[in-house]
């Protein structure tokens, strides 16, 4: 396969890392400066939501306030005590990454947070289209029985609403997806970008809305291997952060955040300007 010209990037980050990211990407829109021109999207947990905008060409200011539920929907149903032990094991992950991706899919198979559909549904109704882009679009996953990591795309054979579905069900917050008869977690338990997989791009624009939240080593790596001629990464400034608030699926620092983001992207254009055409 052509390696991309141009490839967008767009890492997990929550409820309120979601908001940010399309803020961010809006703004950048109204700036002149359109990633919906790249030729690879790599759209990871939270980042799905908004790559998949991008690929299929929406507005994004559909998400400039929290989508509303379909009428009749289930809502989401947290089991904190298994959050809590996920969580207890992935700060102990260093030492045995895949060790800790297994032992994080025990719980979340066990965890009570309703039926796996009503999550597709609500990715359903958040990307407002389940038709694959013609644009490249990679959604990163995590197999919850094994830990290892797999990607969909338009040849995977499964609906885009439940690839986005599973690649932010984050264990004790939402179900596993069944997709191809395995159930799947959150893309980000492998990286919260996924840089690498966009590897041979000319030009990479990585969007992280946890870029303040983990060291960036693992981040330094993948760009290492994704090798691209030019790579701008973009991340939360210290006001956004301050307006995130402690809890990223804190659902009242949506507006915030996707205001934030808007405000980001007059300096995010002058940047870019130099490098991204389109």
């Amino acid at each position: 396969m052509q390696a991309p010209d141009q490839a967008v990037v767009l890492g997990a980050g929550g409820l309120v890392g979601t908001a940010w990211t399309a803020g961010l990407a809006r703004g950048l829109r109204l700036a002149g400066v359109d990633l919906a021109a790249a030729d690879l999207f790599v759209g990871t947990s939270a980042g799905a939501i908004t790559a998949t905008l991008l690929a299929t060409g929406q507005d994004l200011g559909r998400l400039a306030t929290p989508v509303r539920p379909a009428a009749g929907s289930t809502p989401p149903q947290v089991d904190r005590r298994r959050l809590g032990e996920a969580f207890a094991v992935l700060a102990g992950a260093a030492a045995d990454p895949a060790g800790a991706r297994r032992r994080v899919g025990v719980i979340a198979l066990a965890a009570d947070t309703g039926p796996e559909q009503a999550h597709v549904s609500r990715m359903r109704t958040m990307i407002g289209t389940d038709r694959w882009p013609e644009r490249r679009l990679l959604v990163p996953v995590t197999d919850a029985g094994t830990g290892e990591q797999a990607v969909f795309d338009r040849a995977s054979g499964v609906e885009l609403s439940s690839a986005v579905a599973a690649s932010t069900a984050f264990p004790g917050i939402y179900p596993p997806i069944t997709l191809n008869g395995r159930r799947h977690l959150d893309g980000s338990l492998h990286s919260a970008t996924n840089a690498r997989l966009a590897a041979g791009a000319r030009t990479l624009v990585v969007i992280d809305p946890q870029a303040h939240l983990f060291p960036r080593e693992l981040l330094r790596q993948e760009l290492a291997v994704a090798a691209a001629h030019t790579v701008v990464t973009l991340e939360p400034d210290p006001a956004a952060v301050a307006g995130f608030g402690p809890d990223l699926n804190d659902r009242a620092a949506w507006v915030p955040a996707h205001q934030a983001g808007l405000r980001q992207a007059a300096e995010a254009a002058e940047r870019l300007r130099p490098v991204w055409r389109g």
